[in-house]
């Protein structure tokens, strides 16, 4: 690890973890440690990937801090899996963090490689990915992180003949109908299906581990070491987790002093009072940035397109019942700005929303609360690329904006 005082907080697949974490984070406070920067990873094959991830992105942190300033630093590890651009996700990856699913798996893995030419296999293939999802047949809502049903997914209930021949569509980029391969070809869409399946599960997780897991023990980390400023830090599907956490605290603890999301694999719209396609709605996380005492900064990038291509036909095929009937402009729908994620543009429909550059925040700073927009776009470069000092630095002037 290139710095200490460093912790490991780890979590279940539920948001529970090892007896002592929230102690062993408050001793720090003693120490006198009076900063502690906590960093929840994106969608990693294993613990060591995490660890190494946050050994190199908190490497530039103990030279950017000034006088007054003790730092500690922490990780969270949670059960995910690699966020790529490949066109499915690895098998052994995911028995890795779904080992409860494994002969499920394994028979979807053996399908895919098969690709049978029948409309049975397809069948067979969409009670699978119901089965791995937890979705019962019917299409009925499932709880969501707060107890409360959320729609299912139409892709996962549609007919997978369907599904899987206008993933192979989009994908492929074309609309015509083409039945001279056969249905052979549909097992393209097959993969991007099983892929999309996959982000559905890790959705639920990363929003349920924050709200149910880090919130409540950041609400005793305050308790045991009120002093203590905490700033979280998360990427991708960590941002998400860290977002909700905040959707978790105990309703008397403040203890967050900053929050920073990189590339966050979350909806644009999720802190917004009012969500412009539908002023009736709110986002999921609406005013939770006042549940922070300094600002919520959402770092973005234009070059990743993992946020800009796949994440909004993830979530239009998770929000739309009419995702699959074929809308003009493809079914990737990536220019509606219903389903933009907040690491591909930024925080949207939040009104006082400040801006800045990375190039910006080294001489402007941000601004001591509400939520801020930095664009990264001059270092990061695709998904997964948040090494960067000029990230650390941007963490550290929201962590100096927090403070009293």
């Amino acid at each position: 690890m290139s710095v200490e005082p460093y912790r490991e907080i780890t979590f279940d697949k539920d948001g529970d973890g090892p007896a002592g974490q929230s102690a062993a984070l408050a001793a720090l406070a003693r120490q006198g440690v009076t900063d502690l920067v906590l960093l929840a990873h994106g969608w990693n094959s294993s613990p060591s990937g995490a660890t190494r991830l946050c050994s190199d992105f908190f490497a530039p942190f103990p030279a950017l801090f000034g006088p007054g300033v003790e730092a500690g630093y922490a990780g969270v590890i949670w059960p995910s899996m690699m966020f790529t651009d490949e066109p499915v996700p690895d098998y052994r990856a995911l028995v890795t963090v779904l080992p409860e699913k494994e002969p499920v798996l394994g028979r979807l893995a053996e399908l895919l490689a098969l690709a049978p030419a029948e409309e049975a296999a397809f069948a067979e293939f969409g009670e699978l990915l119901r089965e791995l999802t937890d979705v019962p047949r019917c299409g009925a809502g499932v709880p969501s992180v707060s107890g409360v049903a959320q729609s299912v997914p139409e892709f996962l209930v549609a007919d997978p003949v369907e599904v899987c021949a206008l993933f192979t569509e989009a994908l492929e980029g074309r609309t015509e109908q083409d039945f001279g391969e056969g249905l052979k070809r549909y097992w393209k869409g097959a993969r991007e299906a099983l892929r999309q399946a996959t982000y559905y599960v890790m959705k639920r997780r990363a929003g349920r581990v924050g709200e149910f897991g880090l919130g409540p023990l950041l609400g005793e980390v305050a308790r045991a070491a009120p002093g203590l400023r905490v700033h979280l830090v998360g990427h991708s599907m960590g941002a998400r987790l860290v977002a909700y956490a905040l959707r978790g605290l105990p309703a008397e603890a403040r203890p967050v002093a900053s929050v920073t999301l990189l590339q966050g694999a979350f909806s644009h719209y999720a802190f917004a009072a009012r969500l412009p396609h539908d002023p009736r709605r709110s986002g999921a996380l609406r005013d939770m940035q006042r549940r922070v005492r300094g600002p919520v900064v959402a770092c973005y990038s234009r070059h990743d397109t993992a946020l800009g291509v796949m994440y909004p036909l993830a979530s239009r095929l998770a929000g739309d019942s009419e995702s699959l009937t074929g809308v003009p402009g493809g079914l990737l729908g990536s220019d509606d700005p219903r389903w933009g994620a907040i690491g591909h543009d930024g925080v949207q429909a939040v009104p006082g929303t400040a801006r800045r550059t990375v190039a910006d925040v080294p001489y402007e700073g941000v601004p001591g609360s509400g939520c801020v927009n930095v664009d990264a776009a001059e270092v990061v470069r695709s998904h997964s690329d948040i090494r960067r000092p000029e990230l650390a630095r941007v963490v550290v002037a929201a962590a100096r904006a927090g403070r009293p």
